[in-house]
């Protein structure tokens, strides 16, 4: 679809601690600034879904349970970021990519969580499988810059630019999935993007998503060719 978006939105980015209200003002006002485009913003769980995911984990509850919690709170995550958006936004959280495709038509901003359980998949694939769906470019926004080759917290670790889709699967094949799992997009969204030829960016700052929808240079990975 044309000047269409879509947007996965770290739940880290929505909660670090607490709810982060000083970008949410900012990222409101950066999606008010583009008022020619549409946005899907597909929200993650970040550590509040980490949380309830270990205490199943805990208490000896399947995988399954675990992921549905986790899908549980995406969805609370984005009723949040819909009733913060308020008019311009969807009031129903949809739950499947025509739904998604059937709001997106009466909103500008259509927020959702995970649409619905499926083995080892996560927001991040459903964001990359929407992007597919509505033929469109996806931006992950996450509380790192891009993508390294190993974990940024370890000394030593290398920041990737630009990585093609072959390659990009190729790491993420080497992470083991994990309800609640973080890394900056799991292997079903590798394997979209790859299969979908989807255009994708990693950015960890508003700057960075502002400057790849205008298509001027930027500070993150883009993922292509």
């Amino acid at each position: 679809m044309k000047d269409v978006w879509v947007i996965s939105l770290g739940g880290s980015r929505i909660v670090p601690d607490d709810v982060d209200y000083v970008f949410l003002r900012k990222f409101h006002k950066l999606i008010d600034s583009h008022k020619d485009k549409r946005f899907v913003v597909v929200c993650g769980g970040g550590s509040s879904a980490r949380r309830y995911i270990s205490a199943f984990r805990k208490l000896g509850k399947s995988l399954r349970d675990q992921s549905e919690e986790g899908i549980a709170i995406t969805r609370f995550h984005a009723g949040f970021m819909a009733r913060f958006f308020g008019r311009e936004a969807n009031e129903v959280v949809p739950r499947s990519m025509k739904s998604v495709k059937g709001l997106l038509g009466k909103n500008r901003v259509v927020f959702c969580g995970a649409l619905r359980w499926k083995d080892k998949n996560t927001s991040d694939g459903n964001a990359a499988q929407l992007a597919g769906y509505l033929e469109c470019s996806f931006i992950n926004l996450t509380n790192v810059r891009g993508l390294y080759d190993r974990d940024p917290a370890r000394k030593g670790a290398r920041f990737i630019s630009k990585i093609s889709w072959k390659d990009f699967l190729k790491v993420a094949r080497k992470v083991k999935y994990k309800a609640g799992q973080h890394f900056v997009l799991d292997l079903v969204a590798a394997e979209e993007i790859l299969k979908r030829r989807i255009d994708c960016y990693i950015v960890g700052s508003l700057k960075a998503m502002d400057s790849v929808i205008r298509g001027k240079r930027f500070v993150g990975t883009l993922i292509r060719g």
